[in-house]
């Protein structure tokens, strides 16, 4: 199958060194980036960063975008307005990039890892709702750990690789308990529940425009929501928590410094023009993976009915860790990057005292999942056609 598949990535993203992923510049990112240094606005200060805030919100469905520097800036702002404060407990998936966690440890929360599914590689709300059987309960409206003696503030399920997790369910369970939820979207810009947008269930959300994804802005974050207070404070918070004023600089308390630039929301702008068609093609993509490996026993990620993922990262599941190991080992040899799924947060050194369910499903996950090449093809995506 080794063979077959380089050959396949060759025939789908050309010749040479293929990536995992790339981003492409095919639009107007160099005369919107041009358009910048003209005006002089290249920091945070300048009207690409509104209307990057836009287009956002308008494609997502969400009444409210906040631009911030990165992801991870995102998520930390978005804990903190979500209510989450130091020693409070956050559950999330072990099975997740790791700065999930690090935006929990910025708020000083101690993560809580529950299993995820094996059909979604989210969060699962079957283990979610034994998990808070077991072990939390409700004080005045609120979830506390019995054990710990902590609050239980918030859920952050992360929809893996662009693959739309059992949010509905997940938000519908929290509810129940009192438990805020922040969608870790990071990876879901263009995956779909029914006709409603990922991040727009929980709370809030947030997503991530590095290199890597499938529209870049270099480096980059949003917030996003539907609250119009908590979208106001997302901004004051990652603008310094400055006070506007014509002089003054007044501040009336601790902000951060997440302001986009203007330079990296002008390259959002041009890559959201072509965000449709560059959909499209990963899903092409996607479905000359699925038809190699129907002739196959290796199970392909697919979306669960009613949703449609992006397709960010295309997956497979392999039988074994044997199994993977070998065809992580052929491909990188020949340099077709593959990757397998990130090590568990729990095995991680700052982690390992954390508090999780055994996590069976994601152990499992762990020692069969590889990424594909997933790259937009250059030019037009010639080769699919």
């Amino acid at each position: 199958m080794g063979r077959s598949l380089v050959q396949l990535a060759r025939d789908v993203h050309g010749s040479g060194f293929i990536p995992l992923h790339r981003p492409v510049f095919e639009g107007n990112e160099r005369q919107y980036l041009t358009d910048c240094i003209d005006s002089n606005f290249v920091s945070s200060v300048g009207a690409k960063v509104v209307e990057f805030e836009q287009h956002i919100a308008s494609f997502t469905g969400a009444k409210y975008a906040i631009a911030t520097v990165n992801g991870t800036a995102a998520l930390h702002v978005a804990l903190q307005l979500a209510g989450v404060q130091r020693d409070d407990e956050v559950i999330t998936q072990a099975l997740t990039f790791i700065a999930t966690c690090n935006a929990l440890s910025y708020a000083g929360a101690h993560p809580v890892f529950v299993d995820v599914d094996r059909d979604t590689l989210g969060l699962s709300p079957e283990a979610l709702r034994r998990w808070l059987s077991e072990h939390a309960e409700q004080r005045d409206g609120q979830a506390w750990n019995r054990h710990t003696g902590r609050r239980i503030a918030a859920c952050v399920p992360m929809h893996t690789f662009g693959i739309p997790l059992r949010i509905a369910e997940i938000v519908a369970i929290c509810d129940e308990y009192g438990i805020s939820v922040v969608e870790d979207a990071a990876e879901s810009l263009g995956s779909w529940v029914g006709g409603r947008h990922t991040g727009t269930f929980g709370r809030l959300a947030t997503l991530s425009f590095n290199g890597n994804k499938v529209i870049t802005t270099g480096g980059g974050g949003m917030i996003i929501t539907d609250d119009e207070a908590l979208a106001r404070r997302a901004k004051h918070l990652t603008t310094t928590a400055k006070i506007p004023h014509p002089y003054e600089f007044v501040h009336d308390e601790v902000g951060y410094n997440y302001r986009l630039p203007n330079l990296n929301a002008a390259l959002g702008c041009a890559q959201m023009e072509r965000l449709p068609r560059m959909l499209e093609i990963k899903a092409e993509v996607a479905a000359r993976y699925r038809g190699f490996f129907a002739r196959t026993d290796v199970r392909f990620v697919e979306p669960l009915p009613g949703t449609t993922a992006n397709y960010w990262l295309n997956a497979i599941v392999l039988d074994s860790e044997a199994d993977r190991d070998a065809l992580l080992e052929y491909t990188n040899s020949r340099d077709v990057m593959t990757r397998p799924i990130w090590r568990l947060m729990s095995r991680l050194p700052m982690f390992q005292h954390c508090q999780h369910d055994g996590l069976e499903n994601s152990r499992w996950l762990e020692a069969r999942v590889v990424n594909l090449p997933s790259s937009v093809p250059e030019s037009e995506f010639g080769r699919l056609r």
